[in-house]
């Protein structure tokens, strides 16, 4: 069996490759037409780079209830498109103001502020696309609770109201609870949906989803964990991206809370909830178990 840091490479490769087709210069129907500077600016976005992390989630998942085809990877790939609209949004000057992703110039560099956000615009619109047509699945009803997950996900009360919460976060002390909510919904809940999104194609029944639920949200806290983590303690070289800035902006992090040993000592505690939670899935679940661990101890 290929270890994880393997098939999230070849994930990688197919999640690009599908995103080169979704972004291509021919339109679909529909559409217009597909204007080449906002074009230009969502594949400088989406292709080149990125580890695919919530792709490969779903993937794993959707396997483990015996479904991999070309569905799973579209549905994969709207959510890897959601994401990178909230990068590109991210990293505006009103927001987390970044010059550097994946160590290229961010896409207002690149391109200017008004493409960027019409670039992040239309990767949201394309995510909700994909999802909706019936190429990703035949059932309109499993199609539907795709889209009403993402959007829960990824909305008011998902991502989107997390990134409110981190910008009053900068100009108000978080405590635990608030901050452990704040992440819960800015990068927890899009990671969260990631897997239940391959129980869905994968038709689990009640009790699989749940627990495959609260493996989502225990991989989402662990990640932001690891990604508070090296932000305290990276090289910008080996992140690709500036490093130390939710420091120096006095954003509520959970490093700050806990200290560098206390956090190291939850992430271990979360890949062990993980594995407890996966068990009764047997051997078929490792390459999930094997997912959490590169979560927590992941370097880059």
């Amino acid at each position: 069996m290929q270890d994880f840091a393997d098939r999230l490479s070849e994930t990688a490769r197919d999640i690009e490759a599908l995103l080169a087709d979704l972004l291509a210069e021919t339109t679909q129907p529909g559409e217009i037409a597909r204007p080449a500077r906002l074009l230009n600016a969502m594949r400088h976005a989406m292709l080149g780079g990125g580890k695919r992390l919530r792709p490969a989630l779903t993937l794993e998942v959707a396997a483990l209830f015996g479904r991999a085809d070309a569905g799973v990877l579209r549905t994969a790939a709207a959510i890897e498109c959601l994401h990178g609209y909230s990068l590109v949004h991210d990293d505006l000057p009103a927001m987390d103001d970044d010059d550097l992703r994946r160590g290229r110039p961010t896409v207002h560099k690149a391109f200017d502020e008004a493409t960027a956000i019409l670039c992040g615009d239309a990767l949201q619109t394309l995510a909700f696309d994909i999802l909706a047509a019936p190429e990703t699945d035949g059932d309109a009803v499993i199609r539907a609770e795709l889209v009403l997950g993402l959007a829960r996900a990824s909305g008011l009360g998902g991502m989107a109201g997390g990134q409110m919460r981190d910008l009053e976060a900068e100009s108000s002390a978080l405590g635990e609870a608030a901050t452990l909510e704040m992440q819960a919904m800015k990068t927890g809940a899009l990671i969260r949906f990631s897997c239940e999104a391959g129980a869905i194609l994968g038709r689990a029944d009640a009790e699989a989803r749940r627990r495959i639920r609260r493996y989502g949200e225990i991989i989402g806290l662990a990640f932001q964990l690891a990604d508070d983590l090296l932000d305290a303690t990276a090289t910008p070289e080996a992140l690709g991206k500036a490093t130390a800035k939710d420091q120096a902006r006095g954003k509520a992090t959970l490093v700050a809370l806990y200290g560098i040993q206390e956090t190291r000592a939850r992430l271990a505690n979360l890949v062990a909830e993980a594995e407890g939670l996966l068990a009764p899935f047997g051997s078929a679940a490792e390459p999930l178990a094997e997912a959490a661990r590169f979560v927590a101890l992941r370097e880059s």
